[in-house]
């Protein structure tokens, strides 16, 4: 059973601690735009650049640090404590440290290096670049994408072809002659097009989950509250890769297909929720991307939603690099099959924004080339303290900025691709988020053109002052369905 309530408080309130003191030392405010080069001098006896924080890297950048060179695997802004030896996932070992070897000094006679390059053109399998001509005599140019040449030319552009859509690739270029290769330009990294659009504004859409807390007869609260869409929870793993809701009760013939008939019956539509805090879920579970694509659709097939949702969380999906890269993958897969279909990520957060791991994992929706149409974050069990209006602010301009650095989007850009979903009432932690507190966030979440607003949940939108935290009352003072009905105005 899917419980977010008093078996998670402990454990969630030590990760937002951990997450909130390291964002305070941190900060996530986007970098600077200084960007370290992937390419060497060119001299074996000088290293490279220390490794900073506040630094963009770029896939392929090298630094040294503590006498080991590393090199970028995984393109973002450096933190204090993102330290190459402590974020495998962001940096690997390249050398014994100061001696950049893989670019040993040009050969006597060989061209000057070229200059840097840059995109010129892309299409849908191709990415057409431009450079500065080397000095010295030049045969041609070798365009390298790592250590594989991808063209060569005998001018200063070229045009890499049969690349897959929505890929995206970093190259360098050398010069030659008959004395050999010149040190490496620095790169330029470029994206082919064909990638699904997204973002889009969807409905206000609160959690309504069929396990437990009563659940009402969503149609009675549609004609109550005017809300058109649920966020249907949980899907997790019915044994291996197969879906099932709650991980026991069939896709097909369940109270969640009748809840679903219900809603579609009354004019409107659902958001599938995958995952959650707790239980068997498919990202463990699923060999590889494309299997967890599969059960997705098997899902989508099932219901035709307007969206499915993947609440990431916990150790067994969230603090797990593999797992994060297996259904980013999945979803990448998910957005070309179901272009229709919007795609949302959920993940918990700090009073600041994303934690280290929820950084992680849009950095490397970017790296991946996956395209998320929303990341919602869930600003509560966060230490919110008494002010969840500004914390719950604060936390979505965290968001904002770390999507503004991975994706180099305008703050419009970002706010559409963002979401919020919060806890009605009492949360684990003893939060409280009161209706009029819940108005505010919803009115800041449409003046800023956020993308989605769901809250959890309405099972629980019921009032029961001193009630505590349950599953079928919000444990304040409220009418039936209050917070739905700021939703629903979203």
């Amino acid at each position: 059973m899917q419980l977010r309530f008093r078996t998670r408080r402990q454990v969630r309130a030590a990760l937002a601690l951990v997450a909130s003191l390291l964002l305070a030392v941190a900060g996530l405010v986007a970098g600077t735009t200084a960007s370290a080069s992937a390419a060497p001098s060119g001299v074996v006896t000088l290293a490279y650049a220390a490794w900073a924080p506040n630094t963009w890297y770029a896939v392929g950048a090298r630094v040294t640090y503590q006498g080991v060179d590393y090199e970028c695997i995984q393109a973002h802004t450096s933190l204090t404590g993102w330290e190459p030896p402590i974020v495998p996932a962001l940096w690997k070992p390249v050398s014994g440290g100061g001696n950049p070897s893989p670019s040993p000094t040009p050969p006597s006679g060989a061209p000057g290096k070229p200059g840097n390059p840059s995109v010129t053109g892309t299409g849908s399998s191709s990415i057409s670049l431009s450079w500065g001509a080397s000095s010295g005599t030049v045969t041609g140019y070798r365009v390298y994408e790592g250590t594989s040449v991808r063209a060569t030319v005998s001018g200063t552009s070229a045009t890499v072809s049969g690349l897959g859509t929505c890929t995206t690739h970093t190259y360098t270029v050398k010069a030659y002659n008959n004395n050999g290769e010149s040190a490496a330009s620095g790169s330029v990294t470029g994206t082919t097009t064909g990638c699904p659009a997204s973002g889009g504004k969807l409905p206000g859409a609160p959690y309504l989950y069929e396990g437990w807390g009563n659940p009402p007869n969503p149609a009675t609260v549609m004609n109550a509250t005017g809300v058109k869409q649920f966020t249907m929870a949980f899907m997790l793993s019915g044994g291996g890769c197969v879906p099932a809701w709650d991980g026991s009760r069939p896709l097909s013939g369940s109270a969640d297909a009748t809840a679903i008939s219900q809603i579609k019956a009354a004019g409107g539509n659902v958001q599938i929720s995958f995952g959650g805090w707790q239980g068997n879920k498919l990202g463990p579970n699923c060999s590889s991307s494309s299997a967890f694509a599969s059960a997705v659709q098997q899902v989508i097939n099932a219901y035709s939603p307007a969206a499915v949702d993947f609440d990431i969380e916990n150790t067994d999906e969230f603090e797990n690099e593999a797992v994060q890269d297996r259904i980013l993958g999945g979803l990448k897969i998910v957005k070309q099959n179901n272009p229709n279909v919007k795609v949302v990520v959920t993940f918990g957060t700090s009073t600041t924004g994303p934690s280290w791991w929820g950084t992680r994992l849009i950095n490397q929706s970017k790296a991946l080339g996956v395209n998320i149409d929303n990341y919602t974050i869930m600003p509560f069990d966060f230490g919110g303290g008494a002010n969840m209006y500004q914390n719950t602010v604060n936390a979505a301009e965290g968001l904002k900025n770390a999507l503004k650095s991975a994706w180099g989007w305008s703050d419009a850009q970002a706010y559409a691709h963002m979401g919020i979903s919060g806890m009605n009432g009492l949360s684990d932690q003893q939060e409280l988020t009161s209706v009029s507190t819940w108005t505010q966030i919803r009115d800041y979440a449409k003046s800023k053109g956020l993308g989605r607003l769901a809250f959890w949940s309405v099972n629980r939108d019921r009032g029961c002052p001193g009630g505590g935290v349950v599953s079928n009352c919000s444990g304040i003072a409220q009418s039936d369905w209050d917070f739905t009905r700021v939703t629903a105005g979203f």
